[in-house]
């Protein structure tokens, strides 16, 4: 079926409408109505090939909400008219030791929501910059917020259980002192979510503008990271640190902020290496720098309703279809308060 999209062409073009082909819904599949799709920052990596491998047209968009209009005669876990969600996974091998541990997202064989190979045309996945998507049902998540907070629910698919995942891997909550540097997309959620789990959370920004914004997220407390007095004052009393930075940055101003066996943890993907840290303030307290991915499908739908239940959305300014290409811009100056969200409705204006 051919629906109306947005994609590239190439990395040196500007984002345009286009008409793409959607598979049938087969024995397994979810065919959804797409309502909203969050614009995430590793979109306008994978458009302009700043991360290589970038397969064209491409169509982004993994950060997908809206209604089914259609379930295969096997699907068992969805019906025609529920709220639902896609991320970043639409497909994994299923049989290896992370599928069956609900961690798809490790999977060797993980079909990414677009720019992963696949059968159907044109030879690669396309996202949800797009009037519907059909997915196997294993990777459509359940809703629960209501209708109207629907738009502002799309981000949690990818920035929200970025934050989330290694929040509950290392443990956040009462009696820990967790810390999240940066305040954009992945950060403002991840100050939201160590706040609901019952962390102390310190939320370290280098603009003195976000400071009372970072407290209205729910920040117990805001340093500005070029400021040395702000930093030495935390030193060695972090239990975790969560940090979202998707630039270059010098990871020894933080490592010497946890205490001893403290991790911190890089979401933020940046397309150049950060310098490398300094050994030495690792091994004397058995410090820890981490990574984590999204999360799996299990781990997703239990961030959903954990965000259901207490109320979290992200924080978002809508677009039109037709506005995308300047939100690229604007995302890349910081200007964007948090999240950008696609209305999809406006994809046939």
């Amino acid at each position: 079926m051919k629906i109306k999209a947005v994609g590239a062409y190439s990395a040196k073009q500007p984002l345009e409408s286009m008409d793409i082909t959607r598979r049938e819904p087969g024995p397994h599949d979810v065919k959804i109505e797409i309502a909203y799709c969050g614009v995430c920052h590793s979109d306008i990596h994978q458009v302009r090939s700043e991360w290589a491998g970038t397969v064209y047209p491409c169509v982004p968009g993994h950060e997908i909400v809206g209604r089914v209009v259609a379930v295969g005669d096997q699907v068992e876990k969805h019906a025609p008219g529920d709220l639902v969600g896609v991320g970043c996974i639409v497909d994994s091998c299923k049989h290896c030791e992370e599928c069956e541990d609900g961690l798809e997202n490790y999977c060797d064989h993980m079909t990414g929501t677009y720019n992963s190979p696949t059968p159907d045309e044109p030879g690669h996945t396309l996202g949800g910059y797009s009037q519907q998507i059909v997915v196997h049902e294993r990777y459509v998540l359940r809703i629960r917020h209501p209708q109207e907070q629907l738009a502002a629910v799309a981000p949690l698919l990818c920035a929200g259980i970025t934050t989330y995942s290694p929040l509950r891997h290392w443990l956040a909550g009462p009696g820990k002192k967790v810390g999240v540097v940066g305040i954009g997309g992945l950060g403002h959620m991840g100050i939201k979510l160590a706040h609901a789990m019952g962390a102390h959370v310190v939320a370290f920004t280098t603009s003195e503008s976000k400071r009372e914004a970072a407290k209205a997220l729910g920040a117990d407390e805001v340093v500005n990271s070029r400021n040395a007095d702000e930093m030495v004052a935390h030193v060695k009393s972090f239990d975790f640190i969560l940090n979202t930075v998707a630039a270059p940055h010098n990871l020894d101003d933080f490592t010497t902020l946890l205490k001893r066996d403290g991790t911190i943890t890089l979401v933020g993907a940046p397309a150049t290496p950060h310098k490398s840290p300094e050994v030495f303030n690792l091994i004397m307290k058995r410090r820890a720098i981490a990574g984590s991915m999204i999360g799996g499908i299990p781990e997703t739908q239990e961030m959903l309703d954990f965000c259901a239940e207490h109320g979290i959305v992200a924080d978002i300014e809508m677009i039109r279809a037709d506005q995308i290409n300047e939100a690229y811009e604007r995302m890349l100056r910081g200007d964007v308060k948090y999240r950008f969200v696609i209305d999809n409705r406006t994809l046939t204006d």
